[in-house]
Parts: structure tokens; sequence; C-alpha cells
């Protein structure tokens, strides 16, 4: 396969990150993390290659869940960020999966989840 027939690579296992439901990357966009500016311009890996984010999904998709062990888990960390981060992290794979399954794909820039994006326009609240 030609290189420009590939899509992105996984910065950390090398192989390709074939599908958005497997898109560390955009899991991070769709949070808000990733500015639609850099998209194009940010690396990719797999969701699974990225286990400190990866364990704050709470989904029965994902399977079996990441757990991370040492100074990053979650285990160890302040109980209400804990709450946050995986309320938010879950929303944003949960919308992985919108988009996935959605054979009407909208525009990229209305890939996020709210509070994020409003009218095209990013919002801080």
């Amino acid at each position: 396969m030609a290189k420009c027939d590939q899509g992105y690579l996984c910065q950390v296992c090398g192989e390709e990150v074939e599908d958005i439901i497997d898109s560390d990357l955009y899991l991070r966009y769709v949070i808000g993390w990733v500015d639609p500016e850099t998209l194009h311009t940010t690396r990719e890996c797999h969701i699974r290659c990225n286990p400190t984010l990866a364990q704050f999904i709470v989904d029965e998709r994902l399977q079996p869940p990441v757990v991370l062990n040492g100074d990053w888990s979650k285990l160890s960390m302040d109980p209400e960020f804990v709450r946050e981060r995986t309320e938010l992290v879950a929303r944003g794979y949960a919308r992985l999966w919108e988009l996935f399954n959605d054979e009407t794909r909208p525009p990229v820039i209305e890939y996020p989840i709210q509070p994020f994006f409003a009218n095209g326009n990013r919002t801080t609240s």
C-alpha cells in the first residue's frame, strides 16, 4: 500500500488507527483537548496505546477495560477529579461511537461534545 493510502499511524505501536472509535486523537478532539486548527498536524495513537487517558473510559464497548497501575492510575488520584474526568472521557467515547455509526457523518467541526463548541465557536463554559 502506498504511504498516501494509509490512514493515521499510531505513534506508539506503529500500526494504523483504522476507525474513529480507536482514535486517541479524535477522542481528545471531541472532548475539547485538541484545537480544530491543529487536528491535521497532531500525532495519532490508538486509545489503548494511551492508557493514562483510556483508563477513564467506562463503557461496555471497550472490553476489556483499560486498567493502569502505578503513579498515573486513577486509583491514586483525587476521587472528585476521577469522577469529572471519567464523565468527560466517557461522553467523548460515546460521541466517537455516534460518529462511527452515523452514515451521514457531520463536518469535523461538529464532532466535539458540548459545551466545547457552540455554533462553531469554541466556548469555555
